[in-house]
């Protein structure tokens, strides 16, 4: 699943050039930016929570963009849901986050704000059957994220 869904993302940031900007955003579609989305949270919270994502900058894309609703519209309610409560926790916390810090500071703020523990925790123990439905619902549209052109 992870290859597959990796796959198609893959076509589609070289279909942009590389990487998701303002500049190449108008380019997509919606169902592609959500799964670049996903994408992006996947693999930060996987590397190192949501607090790494939101020092990383990718709280604003995540947090106050449709994905959330778009995971409850593709059946993942329960991503839904925990995108949402880091959005909370976002809008409460982020600017404190998001600051320039050192290595040394950067760790210790998973101690500073522990609150992101269940959060990094349920994502990391829904992780696989998420890639799967997503995976499967890119399947199912695969017209909505790719393209195949005869050469």
């Amino acid at each position: 699943m992870d290859a597959f869904v990796g796959a198609v993302v893959s076509a589609i940031k070289q279909g942009i050039g590389g990487e998701l900007n303002a500049e190449n955003m108008h380019l997509l579609n919606s169902e592609q930016i959500t799964l670049l989305g996903w994408q992006l949270l996947h693999d930060e919270v996987m590397d190192g929570g949501f607090i790494q994502l939101i020092q990383n900058k990718l709280g604003p894309f995540i947090f106050h963009n449709p994905l959330a609703k778009a995971m409850r519209l593709w059946g993942l309610k329960d991503l839904s849901k925990l995108i949402y409560r880091g959005r909370e926790l976002y809008d409460l916390l982020g600017e404190e986050l998001e600051r320039e810090c050192s290595d040394e500071e950067f760790m210790a703020l998973f101690e500073q704000y522990p609150d992101f523990d269940d959060l990094d925790d349920d994502f990391v123990e829904h992780e696989e059957e998420w890639t799967e439905q997503i995976a499967s619902y890119v399947d199912q549209h695969l017209d909505n994220f790719v393209s195949v052109v005869a050469v």
